[in-house]
């Protein structure tokens, strides 16, 4: 790994761009992640930093959008952590029992630290991507095909 490559001036991979690679991953299907696995192949050997694990995750939220905090409920996440042979580390967090799909989201996000590597997750990347700006899209389409716009006829009297 060329750590002018991979590391920005700071030491750590830019940021923005992991949040959303990172991101498309967490949503990604497990079928989709593991035809990434092996259209990037050969991938290294990872190794589990930690194995991967199921747990809770408390979901909070706000009335209004800024009001008090409150809990709203729990949910399911799957998280798992490896480190490749190269030395490089990714981290998963998915919605969901499937510790197999947070595993291959961390070995992705890994692989994607490494710059040689990179064009060629991105371009993986691609097709989930697409995926769900199209879903997006149709939940947009769907949602303004219910919008109600409300008038007011004015009377000649005042």
């Amino acid at each position: 790994m060329q750590p002018s490559e991979t590391l920005s001036t700071d030491g750590h991979a830019p940021h923005a761009a992991r949040q959303s690679a990172m991101a498309l991953l967490a949503r990604a299907e497990s079928g989709e992640l593991d035809a990434m696995l092996a259209r990037l192949a050969p991938v290294p050997a990872a190794a589990d930093l930690r194995p991967p694990e199921i747990g809770l995750v408390m979901l909070r939220g706000r009335t209004g959008g800024d009001g008090a905090p409150f809990n709203l409920g729990e949910a399911t996440v799957a998280r798992a952590a490896v480190r490749l042979e190269g030395g490089a580390t990714g981290f998963a967090y998915r919605l969901g029992r499937d510790a197999s799909a947070a595993r291959a989201a961390a070995i992705v996000d890994a692989l994607w630290q490494d710059g040689a590597r990179r064009p060629a997750v991105e371009a993986a990347l691609a097709p989930i991507r697409a995926r769900l700006e199209a879903e997006a899209a149709e939940l947009r389409a769907e949602t303004a095909a219910t919008k109600v716009d409300f008038f007011t006829l004015v009377r000649g009297e005042d």
